[in-house]
């Protein structure tokens, strides 16, 4: 819903419109009119209201008619109707409601009783906008895990139907191992990543913090992710501090993350370009990592909303874009009490930087 709702008064005399705009001065609803049912009607084919106050009693198309074509109709159901009535029977009232109008208030029109039913009902509506948006996000979410899961388990069933060709030479065996083991280890990170993302985010992991070897922890992700580099023809840097020093984290998840900023470092390097890992303690305590790349960076306005869930910077086609793994890194780190943060790596590409507190 807009910051300023719109309400639709249908109703056939101009004053009791003056008389709604009168009540709700200061309100800061954007109030519009409508002098007959059908002329509502055509209104709505274009523009749809937070909220409609229906005059019951009005020639041609009465409210009752018109509360219950707009219901009928998918696209407009869910704006609310408050029937503005006359009627103090109860059968007419039960009436209004009857035809889908979710509530009615009588006349003359009390001003703290409009106000109140007006409120009542743009929460409702805020609560119903608020839910397809989220029922929105998770079709999205399924949509884009599913998609990736999807191409990993591809290029291991592509893979494992090529070794079954006879007469395949050892140098091709190897390759295709080496791709369905790359394929494999990406599927294993992408589930455990969305386990350990729900769990921190519902509060019931608690971070196992052990002193570890910032070094050791750093070379041993670089060795790991060395194939895929190869694949693509890309120099791995490593400027790491001394071996022997020492940073308390939950190693698992903290090794997580140094894994998907070098993932993606290489996902996003053009051929024969570099990725960098640095590493270093800081004098006051705790850490300072950066991952490098010389891939196309990230515009200013889109530097935020990338560490959020299924967000993408710049969409490039010839690469599987995730989404997830900036989100798990900014919440992971977060746990930590640390921060990520990206700028530019000049003349091209992006430096993730991670800064670690002693907890």
């Amino acid at each position: 819903m807009n910051s300023q709702p719109s309400i639709l008064v249908i109703d056939d005399e101009p004053d009791n419109f003056d008389v709604v705009e009168t009540l709700l001065d200061g309100e800061n609803y954007q109030l519009y009119y409508a002098s007959s049912g059908q002329q509502a009607l055509n209104r709505l084919e274009s523009f749809q209201p937070d909220l409609i106050l229906l005059d019951v009693m009005m020639p041609d198309l009465n409210g009752m008619e018109v509360c219950q074509l707009i219901k009928t109709d998918p696209q407009w159901q869910a704006v609310p109707i408050i029937m503005v009535t006359a009627l103090t029977d109860k059968e007419d009232l039960a009436r209004c409601l009857a035809t889908g109008a979710d509530d009615f208030i009588s006349k003359p029109v009390n001003g703290v009783e409009l106000r109140a039913r007006v409120h009542s009902m743009l929460r409702i509506k805020q609560q119903y906008d608020d839910m397809q948006v989220l029922l929105k996000l998770r079709e999205d979410m399924v949509n884009m895990i599913v998609h990736d899961l999807r191409n990993p388990l591809a290029s291991i069933i592509l893979g494992a139907e090529i070794l079954r060709f006879p007469g395949l030479s050892p140098k091709h065996q190897q390759g295709k191992i080496d791709q369905i083991l790359i394929a494999g280890q990406q599927l294993q990170s992408l589930i455990d990543s969305l386990l350990i993302m729900a769990k921190l985010e519902s509060g019931k992991m608690v971070l196992n913090y052990t002193e570890v070897d910032l070094c050791a922890l750093c070379i041993s992700a670089v060795a790991d992710i060395e194939a895929m580099a190869a694949q693509k023809n890309l120099t791995l840097i490593s400027e790491l501090p001394q071996p022997g020093g020492i940073v308390a984290v939950d190693a698992v998840i903290f090794r997580r993350v140094l894994d998907n900023l070098l993932s993606n470092a290489i996902k996003f390097s053009p051929s024969k370009s570099q990725v960098t890992l640095r590493g270093e303690y800081l004098p006051a305590g705790g850490a300072k990592v950066q991952v490098a790349d010389s891939g196309s960076g990230v515009p200013e306005d889109l530097r935020q909303i990338i560490f959020q869930k299924y967000e993408i910077g710049t969409l490039m086609p010839e690469v599987s874009q995730i989404g997830l793994g900036l989100a798990f890194c900014k919440i992971a780190i977060e746990a930590h009490g640390g921060t990520i943060t990206i700028r530019d790596n000049h003349p091209y590409g992006s430096i993730f930087t991670v800064l670690l507190k002693n907890p």
